[in-house]
């Protein structure tokens, strides 16, 4: 089981990329227009700069739903390997069969 300080870190983390998407993602299609010009491209990336951190998508760490283990993370159901093979043996995940052949 991962720290508490670290999964509620990484929920802070997810907050604040939901709070801050629009105006990033509308900064960043201002920094891609090339029509843009030059003072806008530069207001934009001082804008884009003043941004929290964390309020990037690429810092949030995938973790698994029950445990907060970060690797081995099954991004289709929000498991690490362990707790999937765990649930999946128990029948606890719908659809899910143990392969034989």
């Amino acid at each position: 089981m991962a720290k508490k300080s670290i999964i509620e870190r990484n929920k802070k983390r997810e907050r604040l990329v939901a709070k801050h998407a629009e105006k990033r993602a509308a900064l960043k299609a201002t920094l891609a227009n090339p029509k843009t010009s030059d003072e806008e491209f530069f207001a934009a990336q001082r804008a884009l700069s003043k941004l929290p951190r964390n309020s990037s998508k690429v810092r949030l760490r995938n973790r698994c739903s029950l445990t907060g283990r970060p690797r081995a993370y099954i991004g289709k159901f929000g498991l690490s390997r362990l707790s999937f093979r765990e649930l999946a043996t128990t029948g606890q995940l719908p659809g899910v069969t143990k392969a034989s052949w």
